[in-house]
């Protein structure tokens, strides 16, 4: 339970904010549409990065707007999706129209827009409770506005606004550096790896070669025998699956683990730091480099590991499995079908390029390494911001830390 400072007001949502429908003019008349006017949908919300919207996927005209439940909302209007995607919001950064999937919350003179729709973002669990409905909830104007918040005087709205605003620029600032660095790494990644660009100091020649003259993939056969209450919480070796590959690499979060037996059934898939895997089950195609760990490591059935022969590194070959030669081969390959299991027989017809020098190879791998090691440090950095905010959210917005 918690306790709010004396000077703060309990009241129902309807006593901060006038609350409005949207709505949809009639997709049958084509001249209330590709108009000017900003009108949001649900969609829209889910694509925004930030917390202010200025833009939207469909406009409508000046006569749609007139022809329809739709209206005009000013600038600093809270969009609430009440419909699908419940609790989901942003601000209007300019003044624009919704759809009938929002509650839009136009504040009184006691509230601060960027305040409630903080407070309101740490509401959705309840919002979730109150929705109703047979085909898909919907939370309905009459048991949002019965709500109850606890707010600040108004200045204090605005001081806990500002502060919060802060980290959220820092976030959003992070994220448009992030995917800047993403992607001239992925541009140096298609050239580097095509030999479009080639490093100073290296002119030997680059050869096509196909898949089996360099890389021989291993597997587990079948189960071996392997049951479902063989996955253990812990034990002596992890068991890398499907699930565990993210961003390329290896989590070690949700790993399964097997006995000191099963490791040892297999020599084959021992896996160890450096290796790469790729899945070759369910969602085919996927690539990952096991990681430092500190225990044994082997696959399940679902996992390739591709041993390298004389000539290629490892590390080398990470990164063509990253690019698009790989993704575009495995979109290829899937296409028109419904294939769920990606063979052996089918890797034989991937063929790349390569150079015949070892050292370019690692050159090439060690700069694509350390771009990707640049993204991972500013993804870490993001994360401790969001951990920061939601500490000072929940201090700040129920009063435990005062800023006045």
């Amino acid at each position: 339970m918690v306790t709010y400072p004396k000077d703060w007001e309990e009241k129902k949502l309807n006593n901060y904010v006038h609350i409005y429908q949207g709505g949809t003019p009639s997709t049958a008349n084509k001249s209330y549409w590709d108009g000017n006017i900003v009108w949001v949908t649900p969609s829209d919300v889910t694509k925004q990065a930030g917390m202010y919207i200025y833009n939207s996927e469909r406009k409508i005209t000046e006569k749609g707007l007139c022809n329809s439940s739709a209206k005009l909302l000013p600038e600093g209007t809270i969009l609430l999706c009440t419909r699908a995607t419940i609790g989901e919001l942003v601000i209007a950064g300019r003044p624009l129209a919704t759809n009938q999937g929002f509650k839009n919350l136009v504040c009184k003179e006691n509230a601060d827009s960027l305040f409630l729709a903080y407070l309101l973002g740490t509401l959705k669990d309840e919002m979730l409770q109150k929705a109703s409905g047979t085909t898909f909830l919907e939370l309905s104007s009459r048991e949002l506005s019965k709500i109850n918040i606890t707010m600040p005087p108004l200045p204090e709205q605005q001081g806990i606004a500002d502060t919060l605003s802060t980290f959220d620029e820092h976030i959003e600032n992070l994220t448009k550096l992030i995917e800047k660095k993403r992607a001239i790494r992925d541009g140096a990644l298609e050239d580097l790896v095509t030999g479009k660009v080639r490093l100073d100091g290296f002119q030997s020649s680059w050869k096509q070669i196909q898949f089996s003259d360099v890389i021989v993939p291993k597997a587990r056969i079948g189960w071996q025998g392997l049951k479902k209450d063989e996955y253990l919480p812990q034990g002596y070796s992890y068991l890398i699956g499907g699930t565990d590959f993210e961003k390329g690499k290896i989590s070690l979060e949700n790993i399964s683990y097997v006995s000191k037996q099963r490791y040892e059934m297999d020599v084959n898939i021992q896996v160890s730091a450096g290796d790469v895997l790729v899945t070759k089950d369910g969602t085919i195609g996927k690539v990952a480099v096991v990681p430092e760990m500190n225990k044994p490591a082997t696959l399940s059935s679902g996992v390739f590991v591709f041993r390298v022969k004389r000539g290629l590194e490892s590390s080398y070959l990470y990164w063509v499995l990253m690019s698009s030669l790989f993704s575009k081969f495995i979109e290829e390959l899937s296409a028109g079908s419904t294939i769920k299991h990606l063979y052996q027989k089918d890797l034989k017809k991937f063929e790349f390029e390569m150079p015949s020098d070892v050292e370019e190879q690692q050159a090439i791998a060690s700069i694509l390494t350390a771009m990707d090691d640049e993204l991972i440090k500013l993804e870490h950095e993001r994360e401790k911001i969001q951990q920061i905010k939601a500490g000072a959210m929940d201090d700040l917005l129920t009063g435990k830390i005062r800023l006045v």
